[in-house]
Protein backbone atom coordinates (compact mmCIF):
# COMPACT_ATOMS: atom_id res chain seq x y z
CA UNK A 1 0.00 0.00 0.00
CA UNK A 2 1.62 3.15 -0.76
CA UNK A 3 0.39 6.94 -0.29
CA UNK A 4 0.11 8.28 -3.57
CA UNK A 5 -1.49 11.91 -2.45
CA UNK A 6 -2.19 13.92 0.56
CA UNK A 7 -4.44 16.85 1.32
CA UNK A 8 -6.06 18.74 4.51
CA UNK A 9 -8.78 20.92 5.30
CA UNK A 10 -10.46 22.46 8.44
CA UNK A 11 -13.98 22.07 9.88
CA UNK A 12 -16.43 25.29 10.37
CA UNK A 13 -19.34 26.74 11.65
CA UNK A 14 -22.11 28.26 10.30
CA UNK A 15 -23.23 32.73 10.12
CA UNK A 16 -25.68 32.20 7.62
CA UNK A 17 -27.76 28.97 6.56
CA UNK A 18 -27.90 29.33 2.51
CA UNK A 19 -31.40 27.83 3.17
CA UNK A 20 -33.14 30.80 4.24
CA UNK A 21 -32.38 33.43 1.58
CA UNK A 22 -30.37 31.86 -1.20
CA UNK A 23 -27.15 33.94 0.92
CA UNK A 24 -24.81 31.09 3.02
CA UNK A 25 -21.81 32.12 5.05
CA UNK A 26 -19.58 29.49 7.02
CA UNK A 27 -16.41 30.49 9.20
CA UNK A 28 -13.47 28.59 9.16
CA UNK A 29 -12.58 26.55 12.77
CA UNK A 30 -9.66 24.72 14.19
CA UNK A 31 -10.94 21.43 13.59
CA UNK A 32 -8.09 20.00 10.77
CA UNK A 33 -8.87 16.74 8.48
CA UNK A 34 -5.83 15.44 6.79
CA UNK A 35 -7.04 12.97 3.69
CA UNK A 36 -4.78 10.27 1.99
CA UNK A 37 -5.38 8.78 -1.51
CA UNK A 38 -3.56 4.89 -1.50
CA UNK A 39 -3.23 2.39 -4.23
CA UNK A 40 -4.23 -0.06 -1.88
CA UNK A 41 -7.67 -0.31 1.19
CA UNK A 42 -6.28 0.77 4.12
CA UNK A 43 -6.50 -1.64 7.46
CA UNK A 44 -8.38 1.31 9.35
CA UNK A 45 -12.23 2.12 9.31
CA UNK A 46 -12.42 4.51 6.54
CA UNK A 47 -15.05 7.48 8.26
CA UNK A 48 -16.92 8.33 5.61
CA UNK A 49 -20.69 7.00 6.08
CA UNK A 50 -22.13 8.98 3.50
CA UNK A 51 -19.42 7.77 0.35
CA UNK A 52 -18.67 11.48 -0.04
CA UNK A 53 -14.64 10.26 -1.11
CA UNK A 54 -15.90 8.30 -3.75
CA UNK A 55 -18.57 11.01 -5.19
CA UNK A 56 -14.87 12.86 -4.85
CA UNK A 57 -13.52 10.74 -7.26
CA UNK A 58 -16.46 10.80 -9.97
CA UNK A 59 -16.83 14.08 -9.79
CA UNK A 60 -12.93 14.76 -10.71
CA UNK A 61 -13.53 11.56 -13.69
CA UNK A 62 -16.40 13.16 -14.80
CA UNK A 63 -14.92 16.92 -14.86
CA UNK A 64 -12.13 15.94 -17.55
CA UNK A 65 -9.62 15.76 -15.03
CA UNK A 66 -7.06 12.01 -15.16
CA UNK A 67 -6.47 10.09 -12.49
CA UNK A 68 -3.23 8.49 -11.55
CA UNK A 69 -1.19 6.37 -14.10
CA UNK A 70 -2.85 2.92 -14.75
CA UNK A 71 -5.23 3.48 -12.09
CA UNK A 72 -9.35 3.70 -12.31
CA UNK A 73 -11.96 5.16 -9.86
CA UNK A 74 -12.40 1.78 -8.03
CA UNK A 75 -8.35 1.66 -7.38
CA UNK A 76 -8.68 5.00 -5.39
CA UNK A 77 -8.31 4.00 -1.65
CA UNK A 78 -8.65 6.09 1.60
CA UNK A 79 -7.25 6.90 4.84
CA UNK A 80 -9.08 9.80 7.01
CA UNK A 81 -7.94 11.39 10.06
CA UNK A 82 -9.86 13.86 11.32
CA UNK A 83 -10.92 16.12 14.25
CA UNK A 84 -14.61 16.70 12.95
CA UNK A 85 -17.90 15.13 14.39
CA UNK A 86 -19.61 14.07 11.45
CA UNK A 87 -23.18 14.80 10.69
CA UNK A 88 -23.11 17.75 13.56
CA UNK A 89 -23.76 20.71 10.86
CA UNK A 90 -19.62 21.58 11.50
CA UNK A 91 -18.90 21.32 7.72
CA UNK A 92 -17.33 17.50 7.54
CA UNK A 93 -18.37 16.59 4.40
CA UNK A 94 -17.39 19.83 3.01
CA UNK A 95 -13.99 19.28 4.67
CA UNK A 96 -13.73 15.80 3.67
CA UNK A 97 -14.16 16.47 -0.18
CA UNK A 98 -12.06 19.39 0.12
CA UNK A 99 -9.24 17.50 1.04
CA UNK A 100 -9.64 14.66 -1.03
CA UNK A 101 -9.98 16.82 -3.88
CA UNK A 102 -6.05 18.35 -2.51
CA UNK A 103 -4.94 14.64 -2.49
CA UNK A 104 -5.96 13.83 -5.82
CA UNK A 105 -4.09 17.46 -6.61
CA UNK A 106 -1.52 16.15 -5.37
CA UNK A 107 -1.73 12.78 -6.56
CA UNK A 108 -1.68 13.88 -10.38
CA UNK A 109 0.01 17.57 -10.25
CA UNK A 110 -3.17 18.91 -10.98
CA UNK A 111 -3.19 22.88 -9.74
CA UNK A 112 -6.96 23.85 -9.34
CA UNK A 113 -8.16 27.12 -8.12
CA UNK A 114 -9.79 28.15 -5.01
CA UNK A 115 -12.89 28.29 -7.61
CA UNK A 116 -12.43 25.22 -9.81
CA UNK A 117 -12.01 23.15 -5.95
CA UNK A 118 -14.74 24.50 -4.90
CA UNK A 119 -17.20 23.77 -7.67
CA UNK A 120 -16.14 20.33 -7.31
CA UNK A 121 -16.17 19.58 -3.48
CA UNK A 122 -19.87 21.35 -3.89
CA UNK A 123 -21.10 18.83 -6.70
CA UNK A 124 -19.66 15.73 -5.17
CA UNK A 125 -21.35 17.11 -1.91
CA UNK A 126 -24.88 16.83 -4.04
CA UNK A 127 -24.27 14.09 -5.44
CA UNK A 128 -23.70 11.90 -1.87
CA UNK A 129 -26.83 13.48 -0.52
CA UNK A 130 -25.22 15.18 1.76
CA UNK A 131 -26.49 18.98 1.29
CA UNK A 132 -29.79 20.49 0.70
CA UNK A 133 -28.04 23.84 -1.02
CA UNK A 134 -24.67 22.72 -2.29
CA UNK A 135 -22.79 23.97 0.34
CA UNK A 136 -20.96 26.37 -1.55
CA UNK A 137 -20.17 28.42 1.50
CA UNK A 138 -19.27 25.61 3.45
CA UNK A 139 -16.49 24.56 1.05
CA UNK A 140 -15.29 27.61 0.71
CA UNK A 141 -14.71 28.25 4.77
CA UNK A 142 -13.11 24.84 4.64
CA UNK A 143 -10.53 25.72 1.88
CA UNK A 144 -9.98 28.89 3.21
CA UNK A 145 -9.81 31.23 6.44
CA UNK A 146 -12.02 33.64 7.98
CA UNK A 147 -15.36 33.63 6.20
CA UNK A 148 -16.79 33.97 2.83
CA UNK A 149 -20.42 34.63 1.71
CA UNK A 150 -22.15 33.82 -1.21
CA UNK A 151 -25.28 33.74 -3.21
CA UNK A 152 -25.90 30.13 -3.59
CA UNK A 153 -28.27 31.07 -6.91
CA UNK A 154 -25.65 32.66 -8.69
CA UNK A 155 -25.05 31.49 -12.34
CA UNK A 156 -21.36 30.28 -11.46
CA UNK A 157 -19.00 29.85 -8.63
CA UNK A 158 -17.00 32.99 -8.85
CA UNK A 159 -20.04 35.31 -9.52
CA UNK A 160 -21.23 34.06 -6.21
CA UNK A 161 -19.03 35.62 -3.75
CA UNK A 162 -19.91 38.29 -2.82
CA UNK A 163 -17.80 39.70 0.41
CA UNK A 164 -15.27 37.94 2.70
CA UNK A 165 -13.60 38.83 5.47
CA UNK A 166 -10.83 37.65 7.91
CA UNK A 167 -12.94 36.64 10.83
CA UNK A 168 -12.70 37.48 14.69
CA UNK A 169 -8.87 37.44 16.07
CA UNK A 170 -8.51 33.93 17.26
CA UNK A 171 -6.53 35.48 20.31
CA UNK A 172 -9.94 37.33 21.48
CA UNK A 173 -12.12 34.04 21.51
CA UNK A 174 -13.08 31.01 22.63
CA UNK A 175 -15.48 28.55 20.81
CA UNK A 176 -16.51 25.84 22.64
CA UNK A 177 -19.10 23.74 21.07
CA UNK A 178 -21.80 21.51 22.15
CA UNK A 179 -21.66 18.44 19.25
CA UNK A 180 -24.90 16.92 20.45
CA UNK A 181 -26.27 13.61 18.82
CA UNK A 182 -26.93 13.91 15.34
CA UNK A 183 -30.35 14.85 14.11
CA UNK A 184 -32.55 11.60 12.85
CA UNK A 185 -33.83 13.47 9.76
CA UNK A 186 -32.91 16.78 7.93
CA UNK A 187 -34.86 20.00 7.43
CA UNK A 188 -36.50 19.93 3.66
CA UNK A 189 -35.72 23.55 1.47
CA UNK A 190 -39.44 24.31 2.10
CA UNK A 191 -39.16 24.74 5.80
CA UNK A 192 -36.82 27.50 6.12
CA UNK A 193 -39.64 29.65 4.33
CA UNK A 194 -41.34 31.01 6.77
CA UNK A 195 -38.41 32.06 8.64
CA UNK A 196 -36.95 34.02 5.82
CA UNK A 197 -36.90 37.42 7.19
CA UNK A 198 -35.28 36.29 10.41
CA UNK A 199 -32.50 35.12 8.05
CA UNK A 200 -32.63 38.56 6.24
CA UNK A 201 -32.08 40.00 9.44
CA UNK A 202 -28.77 37.79 10.39
CA UNK A 203 -27.91 38.24 6.45
CA UNK A 204 -27.68 42.48 7.10
CA UNK A 205 -25.79 41.95 10.43
CA UNK A 206 -23.22 39.89 8.64
CA UNK A 207 -23.24 42.80 5.42
CA UNK A 208 -22.41 45.27 8.08
CA UNK A 209 -19.52 42.91 10.04
CA UNK A 210 -21.65 42.39 13.17
CA UNK A 211 -20.11 38.16 12.20
CA UNK A 212 -21.03 37.15 16.08
CA UNK A 213 -24.28 39.19 15.84
CA UNK A 214 -24.63 37.06 13.08
CA UNK A 215 -23.93 34.15 13.91
CA UNK A 216 -27.16 34.72 16.43
CA UNK A 217 -29.70 35.27 14.82
CA UNK A 218 -29.14 32.74 12.73
CA UNK A 219 -28.88 30.01 14.77
CA UNK A 220 -32.21 31.00 16.76
CA UNK A 221 -34.09 31.44 13.44
CA UNK A 222 -32.57 27.39 12.16
CA UNK A 223 -33.90 26.06 15.57
CA UNK A 224 -37.28 27.67 14.93
CA UNK A 225 -36.94 25.26 11.05
CA UNK A 226 -36.13 22.63 12.79
CA UNK A 227 -37.78 22.98 15.93
CA UNK A 228 -34.94 22.55 18.34
CA UNK A 229 -36.14 23.59 21.99
CA UNK A 230 -32.95 22.42 23.55
CA UNK A 231 -30.52 23.92 21.30
CA UNK A 232 -32.17 27.02 21.55
CA UNK A 233 -31.64 26.90 25.35
CA UNK A 234 -28.07 26.14 25.28
CA UNK A 235 -27.96 28.54 23.28
CA UNK A 236 -29.68 30.98 25.77
CA UNK A 237 -27.97 29.69 28.61
CA UNK A 238 -24.65 30.28 27.47
CA UNK A 239 -25.55 34.41 26.89
CA UNK A 240 -26.67 34.02 30.46
CA UNK A 241 -23.32 32.63 31.51
CA UNK A 242 -20.96 35.01 29.66
CA UNK A 243 -20.80 34.32 26.03
CA UNK A 244 -21.01 36.83 23.46
CA UNK A 245 -22.77 35.10 20.41
CA UNK A 246 -24.24 31.43 20.32
CA UNK A 247 -26.25 29.41 17.50
CA UNK A 248 -26.82 25.76 16.29
CA UNK A 249 -24.78 25.68 12.93
CA UNK A 250 -25.59 24.72 9.91
CA UNK A 251 -28.97 22.57 10.54
CA UNK A 252 -27.33 21.63 13.50
CA UNK A 253 -27.36 19.77 16.37
CA UNK A 254 -24.11 21.07 16.96
CA UNK A 255 -24.58 24.48 19.05
CA UNK A 256 -21.84 26.49 18.48
CA UNK A 257 -20.47 29.39 21.82
CA UNK A 258 -18.37 31.87 21.61
CA UNK A 259 -16.96 33.24 24.77
CA UNK A 260 -13.73 36.31 25.04
CA UNK A 261 -10.88 34.78 25.92
CA UNK A 262 -10.52 36.73 28.87
CA UNK A 263 -13.50 35.42 30.29
CA UNK A 264 -11.77 31.81 31.72
CA UNK A 265 -14.51 32.05 34.36
CA UNK A 266 -17.46 31.94 31.58
CA UNK A 267 -15.91 29.62 29.46
CA UNK A 268 -15.83 27.43 32.81
CA UNK A 269 -19.46 27.55 33.51
CA UNK A 270 -20.40 27.19 30.20
CA UNK A 271 -18.32 23.63 30.18
CA UNK A 272 -19.75 22.89 33.38
CA UNK A 273 -23.26 23.21 32.34
CA UNK A 274 -23.10 21.40 29.05
CA UNK A 275 -21.21 18.56 31.20
CA UNK A 276 -25.20 17.88 32.72
CA UNK A 277 -26.47 17.45 29.23
CA UNK A 278 -24.12 15.30 27.31
CA UNK A 279 -20.68 13.28 27.41
CA UNK A 280 -17.40 15.40 27.70
CA UNK A 281 -16.54 13.65 24.30
CA UNK A 282 -18.98 16.03 22.89
CA UNK A 283 -17.89 19.25 24.26
CA UNK A 284 -15.18 20.44 21.69
CA UNK A 285 -12.99 23.75 22.16
CA UNK A 286 -11.37 25.31 19.39
CA UNK A 287 -10.82 28.61 18.12
CA UNK A 288 -11.43 30.77 14.88
CA UNK A 289 -9.08 30.49 12.04
CA UNK A 290 -8.61 33.93 10.40
CA UNK A 291 -5.77 34.98 7.83
CA UNK A 292 -2.93 35.63 9.94
CA UNK A 293 -3.82 32.01 11.63
CA UNK A 294 -0.67 29.73 11.18
CA UNK A 295 -0.75 26.84 9.35
CA UNK A 296 -2.60 23.96 11.08
CA UNK A 297 -1.25 20.74 12.32
CA UNK A 298 -2.24 17.09 13.56
CA UNK A 299 -0.55 15.42 16.40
Amino acid sequence: MAVIGTGEAHGACSLLHAAGTGYGASIALDLPIIVKALDKPSKRHLKDSNDVLKSVVEVWVSSGLTLPDGLEPSDIHWAVASKIPQNRGLKSSAALSIAGLKALCEATNTELSDFEMVNLSSQAQVNAGVSITGSIDDSWACLTKGWTLINANAEDIESGVVMSGPGPNPDDWVVIIAARDERKTRPELESFVPLFQEFEKALMALQQGEVLNCLTINGRAVCSVTNDIQGRKIANDAFINGARASGVSGSGPAVVIIIPSLLSSSANRIRSTLERLMPSNQIIETKFLSFDTDELEIE
